[in-house]
């Protein structure tokens, strides 16, 4: 079985990649990056740091790379079983039409043969996502051919992979925590499922996305807002602060109420669900930066995403969400000259106001109570 993973980096080479090689897949990476491109065309293989309790690097084989400029790289969706990706939003977009080129392949080589394609991303029905986009690019008798022989199967991602280790001179090695989900949506496969330990098959998906990112990106991005604020450097050191750690519990206790009404969940499994994310924060053998975690508030205030979407779920169904309004007031208080979307934001609310700025990157009104009240939030925080 060969598969194409779109994106080299450390989620990619440490979590998706890892799974599909250990497997036994034959995985081909595509990335922009000519120096790891040509070191995995090279070594074929790379390490991986697993750090826990115990640590152990683990080797992963069988792999290679091609660029993503490279115009034959729609010859390898032509052929492959499988499509991954770990790019990140805004490039699945530019990936799309490269996809596309690919399925186009498959129909005049007559390759009957199912594809599946999963986006491993932090969004929701990302891989439905992408199929839109690529079905722009298609034609209609390629989109006649998709909808019978391509599966674009939507999935939930979980696993804690920071930047290279301080003093890493080996641009293939990466460092990962021990955890890792990775859930799809077995009703949108075409042929057989794939058998790939460390993937898991739910009919339900949606309530496993949304428990991730209530949760483990919720608790992630607040911690580090307020560790920001409080001068710390990693979300390690923010966690294992206890004003801290008290108001980001708080927080995932109010997201987690909305996921217990919406799914019935059991309040005492997600109870220990929580914990468990709280442990895996103060890992001591990663090196995970608030800055690193804090970036791109713009894209995390939106509505679909870790902190409007459970604060309209508790609007949705009259829970509490004081917590969740404190970490939405801690963004705007993220200051970062790095990243475009920290400067923007700021930009608009030295302009603006802080409601009216809420209210276009959230779609919360600005008039709304609930507006008020964060605006109430940020005014106590600063």
């Amino acid at each position: 079985m060969k598969a194409l993973h779109f994106g080299a980096g450390n989620i990619g080479r440490g979590f998706i990649g890892k799974l599909l090689s250990d497997a036994g897949i034959a995985v081909t990476f595509a990335d922009v990056n000519e120096t790891v491109v040509n070191a995995l065309i090279e070594r074929n293989q790379y390490p991986v740091k697993v750090v826990g309790e115990d640590s152990v690097v683990e080797e992963v084989s069988n792999v290679t790379a091609i660029s993503s400029l490279d115009p034959s790289i729609a010859d390898l969706v032509a052929d492959v079983d499988m499509v991954t990706t770990a790019v990140g939003p805004t490039v699945l977009n530019i990936i799309a039409k490269t996809i596309a080129d690919g399925i186009e392949k498959r129909l005049s080589n007559n390759n009957t043969a199912p594809l599946n394609i999963i986006a491993c991303e932090n969004m929701v029905r990302g891989t439905s996502q992408l199929k839109e986009t690529v079905f722009g690019h298609l034609s209609d008798q390629a989109k006649a051919f998709s909808d019978q022989y391509v599966g674009f199967v939507d999935s939930a991602v979980d696993r804690i992979v920071p930047p290279a280790e301080e003093g890493e001179t080996d641009p293939l090695a990466v460092t990962v925590e021990t955890f890792s989900e990775w859930i799809v949506d077995q009703t949108q496969f075409k042929g057989d499922i794939p058998d790939i330990p460390g993937m898991e098959c739910t009919d339900n998906l949606m309530a496993f996305v949304e428990r991730k990112l209530f949760t483990l990106n919720t608790g992630h991005l607040i911690t580090a807002y307020l560790g920001v604020l409080a001068g710390h450097e990693t979300i390690k050191e923010s966690i294992e602060d206890d004003a801290i750690r008290a108001d980001v519990t708080a927080a995932m206790n109010e997201s987690g109420a909305v996921l217990i009404k919406r799914y019935g969940f059991d309040p005492e499994a997600h109870a220990a669900y929580i914990q468990k994310i709280l442990g895996r924060f103060a890992n001591p053998y990663l090196r995970d930066e608030v800055d690193r975690v804090g970036r791109q508030p713009i894209r995390k205030l939106s509505p679909q995403d870790r902190l409007v979407k459970p604060l309209n779920g508790t609007l949705e169904y009259g829970l509490p969400n004081e917590y969740l309004l404190k970490g939405i007031a801690a963004a705007f208080l993220y200051k970062n000259d790095d990243d475009p979307q920290a400067v923007e934001l700021q930009a608009m609310f030295a302009e603006k106001g802080f409601a009216q700025t809420l209210a276009h990157y959230s779609e919360l009104k600005a008039d709304s109570e609930i507006v008020t009240l964060a605006e109430q939030a940020y005014n106590a925080l600063k």
